[in-house]
């Protein structure tokens, strides 16, 4: 499984690359998964910066899963949007279950 880590208008630094992929890396246990991007951009405010994390999971026979999420910190933006990438594999996996 490959895990990219792109960085729109921040610069992706070792230490951010390897924690957006080890909470990356967590997403194997549902199978099927090929390819996780993690897009990170920063937004500019008047006061303060926020952070805009997008998920991208590429899914063998589906569409690609997306989710986005916003937060003040980028490391809470990281895990925020796994989270609901996380959610989006269950409940897709336990339709698949159903249906068998």
């Amino acid at each position: 499984m490959r895990i990219d880590v792109v960085g729109k208008g921040i610069e992706v630094t070792p230490a951010i690359k390897t924690y957006a992929e080890s909470k990356g890396a967590k997403l194997q246990k549902f199978g099927r998964v090929q390819q996780i991007t993690f897009t990170l951009h920063k937004i500019k405010a008047d006061h303060h910066d926020t952070f805009d994390a997008e998920l991208v999971l590429d899914v063998e026979r589906h569409d690609d899963f997306v989710s986005h999420c916003k937060s003040d910190d980028l490391y809470a933006a990281i895990d925020l949007v796994v989270e609901k990438g996380e959610r989006q594999l269950r409940d897709w996996k336990d339709q698949v279950k159903q249906k068998h």
